[in-house]
């Protein structure tokens, strides 16, 4: 007796054991992408620098109110809540996800009463009597799954990197809601400066036309001259209104971004240095600079889930091992009920193997196959249109940081002879940077 029990112990501790074992179905190995990854990137500087993570990039601009903003963006960005609770649930399917590797303990009560036949006799005649029992029971059943091919550690592993793929995606959206808020911000403080070159503008052109007019009832000018001061005076009044909408549509579009009530408010003053030139952006190896990409990451992350569910697809092929057990008390007298005598328990060890589907099985395996090679092109794509964003990138910022370096000294000349001619200091500033062209000089990608 003694060495049965022994032998029961030792082949349950097996069965624990073994599932942490083995695992049907392929491992995770990250795929290739179908091209060379240059060293370094097209159009970047030729001594590469790898610059430091930096999550809060915006304090470069060294702006308190643009700080305050992307904190109030962070906090109570509608599509970051989503994308936040979307995280809970799925962290909360892992929860569930991983329980089914434990063993399900339950609790059962009941009671029970009914009427039984009783066979009696007395000498000479037999006879039945209904005879009324009530029965008492208290009991813990379990049962467990011995994950002896892996399924269930497989459907862990693909819940896994679903909660990381979440995670992953909720940082995209954020980095995406931190950069428009910026963007929205600079744009709209482009918009506020050029308001305030429109209005100067419109100043320096009603004294030239009072000037003209001055000038033409002295008999000094024809009135083709006051004519035309007066077209530029209403050509540069023409062009207040519009742009004062879209400081209004910027405004707007930023207080839904930090989840206020849209509304609009007047132009500030911006101060004469209120762009403040930025310290170039170091490039870094495409490798090490894909890797810190959320979406990146989101994207290697679907694909290890993929790459689980072929595991678990394989293992539901293959015989599911169910252990189940109770243990309790029955008692027709509830005071008796916890006696030794009234204690019941049972030990079931149940095998169960598909034996036909119609190929139902090997149709799930060969579609999560299907599916994982979908994610790998899937992935590849990603990785290449991230690579090839770069490069453009880095185009555009050496495009305009030589057409700022052109316009700086027109710039300097501009505000030295400001003080001396202002009307034809702005008409010449105005050539170089036009108000409806102002807004879009801080668009951030």
């Amino acid at each position: 007796m003694k060495r049965s029990l022994m032998y029961t112990q030792l082949a349950l501790v097996v069965l624990f054991i073994l599932p942490g074992c083995m695992k049907l179905g392929p491992d995770y190995q990250k795929p290739g992408i179908g091209m060379q990854v240059p060293a370094g990137y097209q159009y970047a500087p030729t001594e590469l620098t790898m610059p430091e993570p930096d999550d809060q990039w915006w304090l470069v601009f060294n702006d308190p109110e643009l700080n305050q903003l992307v904190e109030e963006a962070l906090k109570n960005n509608l599509d970051i809540k989503i994308a936040t609770a979307a995280v809970l649930e799925v962290r909360a399917q892992l929860v569930s996800t991983r329980a089914d590797r434990f063993p399900q303990v339950n609790v059962q009560a009941g009671a029970e009463r009914q009427q039984r036949p009783k066979q009696t006799s007395v000498p000479g005649q037999a006879f039945s009597v209904d005879r009324e029992i009530t029965t008492y029971d208290l009991s813990l059943p379990a049962s467990f799954e011995i994950d002896l091919w892996g399924r269930l550690a497989r459907a862990e592993e693909a819940a896994r990197a679903n909660l990381l793929e979440a995670e992953e995606n909720r940082r995209t959206v954020a980095q995406t809601v931190v950069a428009e808020a910026i963007t929205l911000y600079l744009q709209m403080e482009s918009f506020e400066r050029a308001i305030e070159i429109a209005e100067r503008l419109v100043e320096s052109f009603r004294r030239s036309l009072n000037l003209v007019e001055s000038r033409y009832k002295r008999g000094l000018t024809s009135v083709l001259d006051v004519r035309q001061a007066r077209r530029v005076l209403a050509g540069a009044q023409a062009t207040l209104p519009s742009l004062r909408q879209d400081l209004g549509t910027t405004q707007q579009a930023l207080a839904v971004l930090l989840g206020r009530y849209p509304e609009t408010r007047p132009p500030r003053l911006q101060p004469e240095d209120y762009y403040k030139r930025l310290d170039p952006v170091p490039p870094g190896l495409p490798s090490e600079l894909l890797l810190r990409r959320p979406d990146i990451r989101a994207a290697e992350a679907q694909l290890v889930a993929l790459n689980a569910l072929v595991g678990v697809a394989k293992a539901s092929r293959f015989p599911r091992i169910v252990l189940t057990g109770t243990y309790g008390y029955t008692s027709e007298d509830l005071d008796r009920l916890f006696k030794p005598e009234n204690e019941l328990w049972n030990i079931a060890l149940g095998i169960a193997q598909p034996l036909f589907d119609a190929g139902k099985l090997q149709a799930g395996q060969r579609a999560a196959e299907a599916r994982y090679q979908q994610g790998v092109v899937s992935y590849a794509n990603t990785v290449t249109g991230k690579l090839a964003s770069v490069p453009s990138t880095c185009s555009k910022q050496i495009v305009a940081r030589a057409s700022t370096n052109r316009s700086s000294p027109r710039l300097i000349s501009c505000a030295q002879t400001n003080s001396v001619v202002p009307a034809a200091a702005t008409r010449e500033c105005t050539s170089i940077q036009s108000p409806a062209t102002a807004g879009t000089k801080y668009s951030i990608s």
